[in-house]
């Protein structure tokens, strides 16, 4: 996504925030930061510059990494570019998944619904995080649908801490959903 071909470059907190759009960047790396140090959940809404020089605008969603003496150590999630539309390949994806998707579209649409309001983002792009985590986590996208929306009791109020605990909801749902034939 920033222009390096895959191995060409070792990813560090240094090169990521020096394609940081100049107005995102000290923001950015202070969200950093506090998930480190402070043990929270990355999430942001920011833009970074690629390396042809294109400016594209971005969210990121991310969790904690662990060490064995359950300290954090650093962050690991996905981006989501805002500025483009699927991908082709995505969209062989989608249209394998159709079939599935229609009969079970009333889950997917409420936690569509919910990445919407918590994220700020439109349909296509809550739609697709959730294809992310289910191609991700090898599970079914209406399953993981079902389960966010089972889980949504357990976050706090809306107050600031609400983004953080859906972030981590959405990146480990997966590991809740109860074994049944699939």
């Amino acid at each position: 996504m920033h222009g390096y071909r895959p191995g060409s470059v070792v990813p560090t907190t240094e090169l990521l925030l020096s394609h940081k759009h100049p107005d995102d960047r000290d923001d950015v790396a202070a969200r950093i930061a506090r998930a480190v140090d402070m043990g929270e959940s990355f999430s942001s809404r920011h833009r970074f510059i690629d390396t042809a020089g294109a400016v594209h605008n971005v969210m990121v969603v991310a969790d904690r990494l662990y060490d064995e003496a359950g300290s954090v150590t650093g962050t690991a999630g996905f981006y989501i570019d805002l500025t483009e539309t699927l991908a082709e390949s995505e969209r062989e994806t989608l249209s394998v998944a159709l079939p599935d998707v229609i009969e079970h579209r009333a889950v997917i649409e409420q936690a569509k619904g919910v990445l919407m309001r918590m994220y700020r983002v439109n349909a296509e792009q809550a739609f697709k995080i959730l294809s992310w985590r289910s191609q991700e986590t090898n599970t079914k996208l209406r399953d993981l649908a079902a389960q966010l929306i089972a889980e949504l009791p357990t976050l706090p109020d809306a107050e600031p801490q609400t983004l953080t605990a859906l972030d981590h909801l959405l990146l480990t749902v997966h590991t809740r959903i109860p074994d049944r034939p699939r």
